[in-house]
């Protein structure tokens, strides 16, 4: 198949079109790969354990290449998986083991019709959140979401944090802020092909959708523009440099100058 440049992939006005093609140009079974890109990984799963208990049902929506599903899947939980890409699904098939508990389906994060209402202890939407431009559509993955999960259980969201990412362009084209692609007067990035979100835009988004926050994450932090030094790093520095982490990843100033951003939240209560 012959890859779509990006003015190709503007065009296309169908969204779920367009997201099935960006991922043939961006490759998420190689994304988290490396120990800087790890960072991300390591954090989101340490959040979401804290809320696992033994037999809890997982349901992974916008799965990507299925680096959480299979994760979770080899530790014993039963994991339903959906994703939208063609490339996706094959990556994610191909590392599927025939005795995990775990399905894929290829489907839409706006349309969870085939999955029951409050059936998993622990829903994850991550992926969507990246690609959503409208707010209509957001707020309806967000309420299929809220819609499937428990009322006691919890559902982990993921964003690309707007104001970082000026930062990790500069560090990749020292002339980025002559030539980016973003609005040069209100210092907005334009939502291609991933769709950018401050950190109060987030907290709004979630609140005004009946989502209590039980933490806001500075996911990755600064790790993409220290890539090379932490990819250097012993596993002993490597150690350390996860402790900190750990450390400043709840720290509310660290929240904007992070490239992804994990919130955990639970439905708000009903009065």
């Amino acid at each position: 198949m012959c890859m779509m440049g990006f003015e190709e992939l503007r065009a296309i006005e169908n969204e779920a079109e367009r997201v099935n093609e960006i991922y043939h140009i961006f490759h998420e079974d190689s994304r988290l790969k490396t120990k800087a890109a790890r960072v991300e990984f390591i954090n989101t799963v340490k959040y979401i354990e804290k809320y696992l208990k033994p037999g809890d049902k997982i349901l992974d929506i916008g799965a990507g290449a299925g680096e959480y599903s299979i994760y979770f899947a080899n530790k014993g939980y039963e994991v339903d998986a959906l994703e939208l890409s063609d490339r996706n699904i094959e990556d994610f098939k191909a590392k599927k083991k025939p005795a995990m508990m775990l399905t894929l389906t290829q489907g839409n994060a706006l349309d969870l019709s085939a999955y029951e209402e409050e059936a998993y202890d622990v829903v994850l939407l991550m992926g969507p959140l990246y690609h959503l431009q409208e707010d209509q559509d957001k707020k309806q993955a967000i309420a299929e979401a809220k819609r499937v999960c428990k009322k006691d259980g919890v559902i982990a969201f993921a964003f690309i944090a707007h104001d970082m990412v000026f930062m990790t362009e500069l560090s990749y084209d020292g002339h980025y802020f002559a030539s980016g692609d973003y609005d040069h007067e209100t210092m907005r990035l334009h939502d291609f092909p991933f769709v950018f979100q401050t950190v109060a835009e987030i907290r709004s988004l979630l609140e005004n959708c009946g989502i209590q926050i039980l933490h806001a994450v500075a996911a990755d932090g600064p790790s993409e523009l220290m890539a090379d030094r932490i990819n250097g790093m012993s596993d002993a520095e490597y150690a350390q440099y996860l402790k900190y982490m750990d450390m400043i990843c709840e720290k509310p100033e660290m929240l904007g100058m992070s490239n992804h951003l994990l919130y955990i939240g639970k439905k708000e209560e009903v009065q």
